[in-house]
C-alpha cells in the first residue's frame, strides 16, 4: 500500500531522524522530572517572599504556573503514551489543577480559584495539542524553551517587587 512512498527501510518510529532519534525523545521522563523540580524550587523560594507579593502578579503567576505546567506535563505524556488520551488528559488536568491551586494558595482565595481553573482548563486541551503536534521534536523544544523563560520571568518579577 505504501510501497511507492516509503523508503524499504522505513522503521515506522515517528523519531527517527537519518536513522538515529534525537535524545531528547529519549529523554522524556528526565524532562518531566526536571520541570517538576523547577516548579518545586520555584514554590519554595515564592513562598519565602509571598507577603511582598500583591495579589495581581500573584494571580498571573498562579495562571502562568498551572497553564504552562499543565502544557508541558501534558504535551510529554502524550508523546510518552500515545494512544493513552484518556488517562493522559485526566493526569495532566489533575496535575494543572494542582500546580494553579497551590501556587494560588500562596496569596489569597480568588488567586487560588483562578489557578485552580487555569491548571484544569489548560489541563484537557494540553493533551489535544500535543497529539496535534504529531510527536514534533520542534514543537517539544518551543514548548520547553517558553516554559523555562516563563520561569525564569515570573523570578525575576518576584525578585524585583
Amino acid at each position: 500500500m505504501l510501497s511507492g512512498i516509503l523508503p524499504e527501510d522505513y522503521s515506522g518510529d515517528k523519531w527517527e531522524v537519518w536513522g538515529r532519534k534525537p535524545v531528547i525523545m529519549g529523554n522524556l521522563g528526565l524532562l518531566l522530572y526536571g520541570n517538576l523540580v523547577l516548579i518545586v524550587i520555584l514554590y519554595l523560594y515564592l513562598n519565602k517572599i509571598r507577603k511582598l507579593i500583591g495579589f495581581q502578579l500573584g494571580m498571573n503567576i498562579s495562571m502562568l504556573i498551572g497553564g504552562f505546567g499543565a502544557i508541558s506535563t501534558g504535551v510529554l505524556l502524550i508523546y510518552q503514551f500515545p494512544l493513552k488520551f484518556v488517562i493522559v488528559t485526566m493526569i495532566t488536568a489533575v496535575v494543572g489543577m494542582l500546580f494553579g491551586a497551590i501556587f494560588g494558595a500562596l496569596f489569597d482565595y480568588q488567586t487560588f480559584l483562578t489557578g485552580y481553573i487555569n491548571g484544569l482548563m489548560m489541563g484537557m486541551m494540553a493533551p489535544m495539542v500535543g497529539a496535534a503536534a504529531n510527536n514534533s521534536v520542534h514543537f517539544l523544544l518551543f514548548i520547553e524553551v517558553v516554559f523555562l523563560f516563563s520561569l525564569v520571568l515570573v523570578f525575576l518579577s518576584a525578585k524585583n517587587t
